[in-house]
């Protein structure tokens, strides 16, 4: 099945979908089933359980928080960050939390069970929680983030993540999308437009589409509006605000000559807005968030279509990426806890490649080409943040990326279209490589970077 775009571009918190939205998702959703079942006010205690990398790095990437807010029932969409810092400081002065917005309940974050080498058969990001009253358990129930925001409970199939759908245009694979688009004499995002058009018939997808362009941007623009440093030990001081200063006086009728230098800058904007904890769009995921915005940035201003028409791109790019980001969330994983940072940054650029190229004039083959380029050269990439923050090398990785997918996308329109490696098989690569990787380079901070970079030695 298919899974729609706007399950895979959602508007959340960062710094982190899986370790953040996810669990934050999976509290909100065990807080309101007790009330559902009318068992909120029977409630004496909570037990909370997390296991894997979730429990590894929580602490930097805001998973016990995001639990904490999520009892109470907020929610990563509609959440602002200045309720999020309100909550936190009362739950921190009070000891307790408001179980479903309805009962005073004592839990802190130091009250949370962490087992950082234990994993869970079914996925490493795995929460358990159980509601006691009475000496007896009321509700118990084990949640699994597994990437981009989805989370799946208990015995479901992990593909249950994503709201899925089918329809006439609904594809699996490559082949499959490729074989659908020539049948209906149709491009990406066209296919992918009509299968999100039988999903939701009342919708207006290219409105919606646009007002997920706008959260990018107005992401990108939080990020280079703020100074200082970002939160953690490893005191990263914030780049973006300058470079966009700098960048704006010697660059301000957007010459082809500075594209690069813009595509960095919206890239490390929108990471360092994630990193804080701000407002962003997974895109597949938090840790990526930045490789789509900065490549649509391009593409809105740097290719004929985009400057002739830069909100139809917009929607064009978005659709185009979102059917490339189903392929890898129906056949591998977007999660950098099971498959490493090609799971995250390599979807996002393998993504934007396609997107891009597309946009740049290509038939479905070159479109394919494109994101097939991308995700070859990001095969093996560990996902290694020093001090389990999503800033180093998680920041600059997506600039990396970023024109890495520009590069895969022009050098497939060099091309015909024909190529030896297909797609389906870079996915299925991906996939195998990631179960083969060490669980020490995903997403733990247990390897690479993360053990070899002190955290008293990082200058910036």
């Amino acid at each position: 099945m298919t899974v729609s775009v706007f399950d895979l571009f959602s508007i959340g918190i960062g710094p982190s979908s899986s370790h953040t939205v996810g669990p934050m998702r999976a509290a909100a959703s065990f807080a309101a089933e007790l009330y559902r079942l009318g068992l909120v006010h029977y409630v004496d205690e909570l037990a909370i359980t997390i296991y894997g990398s979730l429990a590894a790095t929580g602490d930097g990437h805001g998973t016990f928080t995001a639990i904490m807010l999520g009892l109470e029932g907020l929610d990563p969409a509609t959440v602002e960050v200045s309720e999020i810092d309100a909550v936190l400081t009362r739950q921190r002065r009070t000891g307790r939390v408001r179980l479903a917005g309805q009962l005073s309940i004592a839990l802190s974050v130091e009250d949370l069970t962490r087992r950082p080498t234990e994993t869970l058969e079914y996925h490493p990001n795995a929460m358990e929680f159980t509601a006691v009253g009475d000496d007896s358990d009321l509700l118990k129930r084990t949640y699994y983030s597994v990437g981009g925001g989805f989370v799946v409970s208990d015995g479901d199939d992990l593909g249950a993540a994503a709201i899925e759908g089918s329809s006439p245009y609904s594809f699996s694979t490559a082949a499959n999308l490729l074989t659908l688009a020539n049948c209906h004499q149709m491009k990406i995002s066209e296919l992918q437009g009509a299968h999100e058009k039988s999903l939701h018939p009342d919708a207006d997808i290219a409105k919606d589409l646009l007002h997920i362009r706008d959260a990018m941007h107005q992401c990108a623009a939080s990020g280079m509006g703020r100074t200082g440093m970002l939160p953690g030990v490893l005191q990263v001081r914030r780049r973006a605000h300058q470079w966009h200063q700098r960048l704006s006086k010697e660059d301000p009728d957007k010459k082809p000559e500075f594209a690069e230098d813009w595509v960095n800058l919206i890239a490390l904007a929108v990471n360092e807005e994630n990193a804080s904890g701000g407002r962003v769009v997974t895109a597949p995921t938090n840790g990526a968030a930045g490789i789509i915005p900065a490549v649509l940035h391009y593409a809105e201003h740097y290719t004929a279509a985009g400057r002739a028409d830069p909100d139809g791109v917009a929607v064009r790019f978005l659709l185009t990426a979102g059917a490339i980001g189903s392929l890898y969330k129906q056949q591998a994983s977007i999660s950098g806890a099971e498959v490493g940072c090609q799971g995250e940054v390599g979807s996002a650029a393998s993504m934007a490649a396609g997107a891009l190229a597309e946009i740049l004039g290509g038939t479905t083959l070159q479109v394919e080409n494109a994101a097939e380029i991308a995700m070859e050269h990001c095969l093996g990439l560990t996902c290694d943040p020093i001090g389990g923050l999503v800033q180093i090398p998680c920041i600059e990785r997506n600039a990396i990326s970023a024109n890495k997918a520009i590069t895969a996308a022009k050098m497939a329109l060099r091309g015909d279209g024909c190529h030896r490696v297909s797609l389906d098989q870079v996915i299925a690569t991906m996939r195998t490589t990631g179960r083969d990787m060490s669980s020490k380079y995903k997403e733990t901070a247990l390897g690479g970077l993360a053990i070899n970079v002190g955290v008293n030695l990082v200058e910036c």
